[in-house]
């Protein structure tokens, strides 16, 4: 009866290891989402566990950069390295200004003066060029430099004065953009040209532009009015005024016109008081009283009529012509 229990319980331990086993075989085990991904990428196992270590030390470094910028470290060792720069003998002692031909140094060497003792690391070399460039008229630029071991370099792009502003009875330099640079002596004029009117120091680059459209005439202007906030008044050094039309294109084809003409038959220094182009159709020419009209330029632009205004009636025979205020047409 023992031997029987016992080949019982045999049979029940083959049956189950059997169930268990499923015959001897062992059930594969399934594989994960990231094993099959990763089976897609071209790099062994060995391989990307090294990459993530270094991502991970990456990432490390990282936070412990933001943790010292948000305790101040860098600024604090910055201002250590300074302060010992400055104990080695780096020091500013020296201001030194280059560039300048019509300004004085020393408002450059005043606002400079400020970093004179501090430690050559310590300098903003961008605060000092704003604060120059932004306090400075004359200065259109500057390069903030250090030279070792005790000196700062401050190269400076001056601004090139291209008239003088009349507005009122005030005599200013202005630039060609239209910064007003200083004033201006009426008993020491400098050779520039001048221009007259409330807005016509912002119309430099404009009258510049028009000059180069006539290069033969630039030499000989005296000035320039900008009238009505719209057009050009030019005059010469000879005496003359040349109105010209309204428009930057218009008036360039006038002045070429006229640069034209006066190669050709000579407008400018023979006593004509204005030069009246502002109607495309009508060249006027207004003649002081003395001057016979005979004697008047013949030239006139193409297309369009030539009037002379004023000036002596030209002597005709067996009659005698006593006007001299009603232009005539030819």
């Amino acid at each position: 009866m023992n031997s029987a229990t016992i080949k019982r319980g045999g049979a029940g331990r083959n049956n189950r290891m059997s169930m268990a086993g499923g015959g001897g075989r062992r059930r594969p085990r399934q594989r994960s989402t990231l094993d099959r991904l990763l089976d897609h990428v071209p790099l062994t196992h060995e391989q990307i566990a090294r990459i993530m270590t270094w991502v991970v030390a990456l990432l490390v470094l990282v936070a412990l950069g933001l943790l010292g910028r948000f305790l101040g470290l860098p600024a604090m060792i910055g201002a250590e390295v300074s302060e010992l720069a400055g104990r080695a003998g780096f020091q500013v002692a020296k201001i030194e200004v280059r560039g300048l031909e019509r300004m004085d140094q020393l408002p450059v060497q005043d606002i400079a003066v400020q970093y004179v003792d501090r430690s050559m690391l310590s300098v903003d070399l961008d605060q000092l060029r704003g604060e120059v460039t932004g306090k400075l008229k004359w200065v259109q630029d500057a390069r903030v430099s250090r030279r070792f071991p005790d000196t700062i370099v401050v190269n400076v792009v001056e601004r090139q004065p291209v008239a003088v502003w009349q507005h009122g009875e005030q005599l200013s330099l202005v630039d060609a953009t239209g910064v007003e640079l200083g004033s201006v002596d009426p008993h020491a004029m400098p050779d520039l040209p001048l221009v007259v009117g409330p807005d016509a120091y912002r119309q430099t680059q404009a009258l510049a532009r028009l000059m180069d459209a006539a290069p033969a005439l630039k030499p000989m202007l005296a000035g320039a009015t900008w009238i009505g906030n719209r057009r050009w008044d030019l005059r010469f050094q000879s005496g003359e005024q040349l109105m010209l039309p309204e428009g930057e294109a218009d008036a360039a084809a006038a002045l070429v016109n006229f640069a034209r003409m006066d190669g050709v038959d000579r407008l400018l220094g023979r006593g004509v008081l204005r030069f009246d182009m502002r109607d495309p159709a009508r060249f006027v020419l207004r003649l002081p009283p003395g001057l016979n009209r005979a004697d008047a330029p013949t030239a006139r632009p193409a297309g369009a009529r030539r009037v002379v205004d004023g000036g002596a009636p030209a002597a005709t025979p067996n009659a005698t012509d006593t006007s001299t205020n009603t232009g005539t047409e030819g």
